[in-house]
């Protein structure tokens, strides 16, 4: 949530600047994101009159103005087309300062100077998404005359700052204005100014304009709704703009913009609909029957279940009750008379018609959260009052209230010996009761107890222990003094998987490897990309009901499109190295269609690229297994694995037990990821790492004995494996090879074609006596018979 500090102020009684607002505000339990400065390096941009425009005479697109700033006239060029005379405009003179670092110079367009540049919103800072529809392309038009050379920071109000909150799910009363300013005025024990509401001029019956309004559905408790009459559609003040703008919100019209801003300053959703649009001046709250449709105000049309509930007329849904509005009854410039609505919807319901529908609205936000349900009269009226202030129209005399399950203060007794032993504090019951007071509560000692009434709007607080947080927040959790515990305790500790998971990032992060997570929604596509075979079970994935998009529409069954995706992004962004790894999980489903949760897989899933090559990942694959206590792995050639190079891939297996794969993309996949450099890939099972984890650590002598080092060059078939020749020079060990290392692999001059030349370096130790020459020179010819034999093997010469 953004919160304007100018808007707060006119709340609470401070001239506290943000930076200690949002400390305190912190201290007291609202996380606050961000400080953000309205002010982006303005200077010198004042307002301007423009007295006389011109075409300018070399240039069909350019005009000339004259602009008054009071002190002088200047003449300004500008490719605007939204001006008028007698417009007043932010005029940016020349030496002025623009966000970005954008300083503005006397400059020449086609034979015409011009001093200064007249400037847009989005030249004075404000972001795309919030600047009114009408302003996008064109210069700022002030609503009014305002006094010429008058700085338009001061003006629009950008001396100030917007501080961003993150609202927590049990505090639906603090995304709003007045929630925010309550939570301020109890942290810093200071007033707070809530704001009479009363409108001046009703007129007529609203009985002459709305026959009725029906709640079938269960789904809405409460439905509020007045007439306004008489309606001029038009830009709403500058106050109100640039108070929306700051809280996020899009300006539209005044109608549309008084009810969103009541929404920000009430945290209440209301919606304005055009009374003559509505069939039959009838309201009827129901649930949609099956195949009805209704098209949004985004211009969406809609398909319509019996779960969703809609705001009817007599013929037709004209609204996704807590949701979106219809496009049918919206407010457009011809709209003369208005019905407000101010309801209260079931929190279930709006959220599982918003994700159906992928809707995530400002009203389906705070309703999923839920809303006190006397809030809805209070923000009508609210919207009522304003209307009349700015002239928008004539308020109709009355309203029509269904209003099914009251909501009344609930009253909660606190102990204060309770407060104070479950916070370890000594606070007088007195701080306790302002504390509980500021906060908008009715506290007050009966007894030795504290008695407290519940406003309705905090739907957060059912018990005890609930006020008790309240009162230790605002005394300060960082003023209560640390002290050990009392009573018998129990060691908590992770389970074993977590902490081979958190040894493995450890081991990883030191090899040189960054961690990343992916989602673990992939598209079916996927699939296809990394050449996966038709019938293979990996394409047996589970769809999502619900998905975010076609990219995100199925859960993942292997971690390799995720690995490449997010390789190819940093490749195609520049990065030139790149080794990474995931520990997520896979989905698998039990049987089709599915009728219990599927089967889930953790899997260790490493990726490089760049300055790496296969015996990289694999010393990374090694030295992660070895380091967790699982030795002696093969890698036996993997030639059928369509995702990977035929030549450069071996599957890890252990004691006749497949753990992953380990090797080369493909040059077909790589090129389906955009990559053109050689990636390399593993995936392991890391269920199964953590049933192989040995963490034990055996210590042994260091040996007394000299141990004996031979080398042994082979040339053998290119074809042959070199853990094939280890297992061959291991069998003839008897107990004496400690070590064997190979060292060089060669192939080219002197070696024939076909072949390549392998070297290792055995070493030989007895941990009882000293080795004799003679016994290692047997155990060495023996090797040597062997792998002649087994391989064809020649000594190297």
């Amino acid at each position: 949530m953004l919160l304007p500090v100018k808007w707060l102020k006119d709340y609470i009684e401070t001239e506290k600047d943000a930076r200690i607002l949002a400390d305190g505000l912190t201290l007291s339990g609202s996380h606050v994101e961000s400080i953000i400065a309205l002010n982006k390096g303005i200077e010198n941009v004042v307002v301007g009159k423009i007295l006389n425009i011109e075409k300018h005479p070399d240039a069909d697109k350019l005009l000339i103005c004259k602009v008054s700033i009071g002190r002088e006239t200047l003449q300004i060029v500008t490719g605007a087309t939204n001006l008028n005379v007698e417009d007043y405009i932010p005029v940016a003179v020349v030496g002025a300062k623009l966000p970005g670092d954008i300083t503005i110079e006397k400059t020449n367009f086609r034979g015409v100077d011009s001093y200064g540049m007249l400037c847009s919103l989005k030249e004075l800072g404000y972001s795309d998404n919030v600047i009114p529809k009408e302003m996008k392309d064109g210069i700022f038009i002030l609503d009014k005359e305002y006094p010429l050379g008058m700085s338009i920071v001061n003006i629009m109000g950008l001396d100030s700052e917007v501080i961003e909150f993150e609202i927590t799910p049990n505090r639906p009363d603090c995304l709003s204005i007045i929630g925010m300013a309550r939570e301020a005025a109890a942290t810093f024990n200071i007033g707070l100014k809530e704001s009479t509401i009363t409108i001046k001029n009703e007129v007529e019956d609203i009985k002459d304009y709305l026959e009725s309004i029906e709640v079938p559905s269960d789904n809405c408790n409460r439905y509020y709704a007045k007439v306004i009459k008489d309606v001029k559609i038009e830009p709403s003040p500058l106050w109100m703009q640039t108070r929306l703008m700051e809280a996020g919100v899009r300006p539209i019209n005044n109608i549309v913009d008084i009810t969103n801003f009541v929404m920000l300053e009430y945290g209440e959703p209301l919606h304005a609909f055009d009374l003559e649009k509505v069939e039959g001046r009838k309201i009827i709250v129901r649930q949609a029957k099956e195949g009805e449709k209704i098209l949004t105000l985004d211009e969406v049309e809609r398909n319509l279940k019996s779960s969703d509930l809609v705001i009817a007329d007599d013929k037709k849904p004209i609204a996704l009750a807590g949701v979106m509005g219809g496009f049918d009854t919206e407010i457009t410039e011809n709209t003369k008379y208005v019905l407000l609505e101010g309801a209260n919807f079931n929190s279930k319901s709006v959220r599982l018609t918003s994700k159906r529908f992928g809707l995530r609205t400002e009203a389906s936000t705070r309703f999923e959260k839920g809303i006190d349900s006397n809030l809805g009269q209070v923000a009508v009226d609210r919207v009522c009052q304003l209307v009349e202030e700015i002239g928008a129209g004539i308020v109709i005399k009355g309203n029509i209230d269904v209003y099914k399950k009251v909501k009344k203060e609930n009253i909660i007794t606190v102990r204060p010996t309770r407060v104070n032993k479950l916070l370890g504090t000594v606070i007088p019951v007195e701080d306790m009761i302002k504390y509980l007071n500021g906060l908008g509560f009715e506290a007050k000692e009966e007894e030795e107890l504290i008695t407290v009434k519940i406003p309705t709007f905090r739907l957060d607080i059912e018990r005890e222990v609930d006020l008790i947080e309240e009162i230790g927040r605002l005394y300060g959790f960082h003023n209560i003094e640390s002290k050990p515990l009392i009573g018998v305790l129990t060691r908590g500790e992770k389970p074993k998987a977590r902490r081979i998971e958190d040894k493995a990032k450890t081991i990883l992060q030191g090899l040189g490897l960054n961690e990343v997570m992916t989602y673990s929604f992939i598209s079916p596509k996927a699939y296809d990309k990394i050449n996966l075979p038709e019938n293979s079970s990996l394409r047996n994935y589970i769809k999502l009901i619900n998905p975010l998009g076609e990219d995100y529409s199925v859960m993942r069954t292997t971690l390799i499109p995720n690995m490449l995706e997010l390789l190819s992004r940093n490749y195609n962004r520049g990065v030139p190295h790149c080794a990474v790894y995931e520990i997520g999980n896979t989905f698998t489903a039990k049987e089709f269609p599915i009728k219990e949760l599927p089967q889930e897989k953790k899997i260790l899933s490493l990726g490089v690229y760049g300055n790496k090559d296969f015996y990289y990942l694999k010393e990374v694959v090694d030295k992660t297994l070895d380091r967790l206590g699982i030795k002696d792995i093969e890698y036996i050639r993997e030639e059928n694995n369509l995702t990977f190079h035929p030549g450069r891939t071996a599957k890890l297996i252990l004691n006749e037990e497949e753990l992953g794969i380990l090797g080369e993309i493909h040059v077909d996949v790589a090129e389906n990821y955009d990559i053109q450099d050689r990636v390399y890939v593993a995936q392991l099972d890391f269920d199964k790492i953590v049933e192989l984890t040995n963490l034990e650590i055996k210590y042994k002598p260091l040996p007394k004995y000299p141990s004996m080092l031979r080398d042994l060059a082979l040339v053998v078939k290119e074809d042959i494996l070199v853990g094939d020749i280890q297992k061959v020079i291991s069998r003839h060990g008897e107990g004496l090879i400690e070590k064997i290392e190979l060292f060089d692999i060669y192939t080219g001059n002197q070696i024939p074609e076909g072949m390549k030349s392998v070297a290792y370096s055995i070493t030989y130790r007895s941990y009882d006596r000293t080795l004799r020459d003679d016994e290692v020179n047997n155990i060495q010819q023996a090797i040597i018979q062997d792998l002649e034999n087994t391989f064809d093997a020649k000594l190297r010469s």
